[in-house]
């Protein structure tokens, strides 16, 4: 990996080295710069691989985004290269009755620094989420702009909360502890993530990153403008419009 020509890709330019200043300060980078996306899925209806010169060329080189397999792969790969001990998670997000989804539905990542006790939680593909790395070793609350996030853990796991906007608290995924191979272990539901009907990622494509004061999302016939907590929802009514918002949010061209 070229570290200069990623660390362009996410517009940072400070020296980077393994320590949590470092972690804190990308992390956000990458969550501000690269999308999270299914429009391989929908519309262009191409595969997704997960091995490493295919993510490189989809998210650096053709500046594309990609879901949490794409954009937590290559970032953890980045993180390895920089020096950090980087661990693959199994995680499970919550459906809509409360319930945990299927293994390994996501990826998330555990890194440390170089014998550093402290454990974080890295995540830039879970879409609307934390943009800066939550502290296991912190029971409470963990703030960030209007939102707040913790990490709940039991004999089995650790369950991620997100208090939103409207300081409603709502289960995001279970994860446990236990190291995983990638992209191995993550292929079958990868691919499952692209072709079943009962994913909502063929369903709709969507294409969403976040924005110092909130977040800007893509839908097939909506654009979602959210500042400061207040959302705002545009129709976009021809595909002329939905390409050159795409372009003019994300800087993609399909």
């Amino acid at each position: 990996m070229d570290i200069q020509t990623y660390l362009r890709r996410i517009g940072f330019a400070k020296p980077v080295r393994p320590d949590f200043e470092t972690l804190r300060a990308i992390h956000r980078a990458h969550m501000l710069s690269v999308p999270f996306e299914n429009l391989d899925i929908i519309p262009l209806h191409r595969p997704i691989h997960l091995d490493e010169q295919a993510l490189w060329n989809k998210i650096v080189v053709n500046q594309r985004g990609g879901f949490c397999y794409e954009l937590n792969g290559i970032f953890a790969w980045l993180l390895k290269q920089i020096g950090f001990e980087v661990i693959y998670l199994n995680a499970r997000v919550f459906n809509s009755d409360g319930t945990p989804g299927k293994d390994f539905d996501h990826l998330t990542l555990l890194v440390r620094a170089p014998d550093g006790p402290e454990r974080w939680l890295a995540d830039v593909g879970f879409g609307d989420s934390f943009t800066e790395p939550l502290s296991f070793e912190e029971r409470g609350e963990q703030v960030q702009g209007l939102r707040a996030y913790k990490l709940e853990g039991n004999s089995e796991g650790y369950v991620l909360w997100q208090r939103d906007y409207n300081g409603q608290w709502n289960k995001g995924y279970f994860f446990d502890l236990q190291p995983r191979n990638f992209p191995t272990d993550y292929e079958a539901a990868c691919l499952y993530h692209q072709t079943s009907p009962q994913t909502h990622f063929t369903r709709q494509s969507i294409i969403s990153r976040a924005t110092p004061a909130g977040r800007v999302s893509l839908e097939e016939h909506t654009l979602i403008l959210t500042e400061n907590g207040k959302r705002r929802k545009l129709p976009v009514e021809h595909q002329t419009d939905f390409n050159a918002l795409l372009k003019e949010y994300f800087g993609v061209v399909l």
